[in-house]
């Protein structure tokens, strides 16, 4: 049931991301996720310079005159949001969480989708797939989607690697055409992880134009000095005591927290997908966009 509150968390973000995804995405998004293919539109008379190997025949035959076939982009495509909303995602200490975050940046991207008429799907993850909408068109869809992802409670609380191989999984099955597919995560993932993520996101990119997006709060890379503070684990529950006022501890967690975002940067490369991080305390997302879908258009 939509509460009120929902409701107005709907309205807010449907009125800040229609307008990013108009204003200061426009264009950018159908210059660089073109199409698959190509399909005939029509035939026009044959022009000086044009390739003999297009001319249609048939038509030139029963009009005396020499025609070529004009073909034009297949330019619908999937995009595919892959949602990491595992407990974790509802921490945030500025004062907007990993969720809303992930709100905002999934609802930007499918309102980009669907002015460019492409298809728009859903998948949540925690440790497992627990929600998925099939992709349709339309600002109703989108709507119903931004709803989904507000409204979501998880339901597992293992660790998230399980669920990106999960989500992932799921992608390849559900569908064999190639789409664009956004994987929002934290990308908490353990050194003895990694090369189970690794396997499953080099399986994905085989069919599906993947782009992770690192989803970064302050806190996960440093710790402030507020003496011993009880910390539990969102996903598994454990709870330990850590002295924050010790330097040494705080050093190790901060060599920690950049060690794990190393590895998955350095998996990224290797896999030689395009990559983004944002982070919770900040709204410069859609320039980080734009320079993605910048960079991609002049490789590509």
């Amino acid at each position: 049931m939509l509460t009120r509150e929902l409701l107005s968390r709907l309205r807010r973000i449907e009125i800040k991301t229609t307008r990013l995804a108009n204003e200061q995405m426009a264009g950018q998004y159908r210059s660089v996720f073109k199409g698959h293919g190509i399909n005939f539109d029509e035939v026009r008379p044959y022009q000086e310079g044009d390739d003999i190997r297009v001319i249609d025949w048939n038509v030139s035959a029963r009009t005396g005159e020499l025609f070529v076939k004009v073909f034009a982009e297949e330019r619908e495509l999937t995009a595919f949001l892959l949602l990491d909303m595992s407990a974790s995602s509802k921490f945030g200490s500025r004062g907007r969480s990993r969720q809303e975050l992930i709100a905002e940046i999934a609802a930007v991207l499918a309102f980009s989708a669907i002015r460019n008429n492409d298809r728009v799907g859903l998948i949540i993850f925690t440790d497992k797939v627990e929600h998925f909408v099939p992709p349709k068109k339309g600002k109703t869809h989108v709507l119903r989607v931004i709803r989904d992802i507000l409204s979501f409670e998880p339901k597992g609380r293992g660790e998230a690697s399980a669920g990106l191989v999960e989500g992932l999984k799921y992608l390849t099955k559900i569908t064999k055409k190639t789409s664009v597919s956004f994987l929002l995560s934290d990308f908490f993932v353990g050194e003895e992880d990694v090369a189970g993520v690794k396997r499953a996101l080099s399986i994905a990119r085989q069919r599906h134009d993947m782009i992770p997006i690192m989803t970064i709060d302050p806190l996960d890379e440093r710790f402030p000095d507020i003496g011993h503070v009880a910390a539990e684990d969102p996903e598994t529950g454990n709870v330990i005591w850590i002295d924050t006022s010790s330097r040494g501890v705080r050093r190790r967690f901060e060599q920690e927290a950049f060690a794990q975002r190393a590895r998955m940067e350095a998996m990224f490369k290797t896999l030689s997908l395009d990559y983004l991080k944002v982070w919770t305390d900040r709204d410069d997302y859609i320039p980080q966009f734009n320079l993605l879908f910048q960079r991609r258009a002049k490789r590509f």
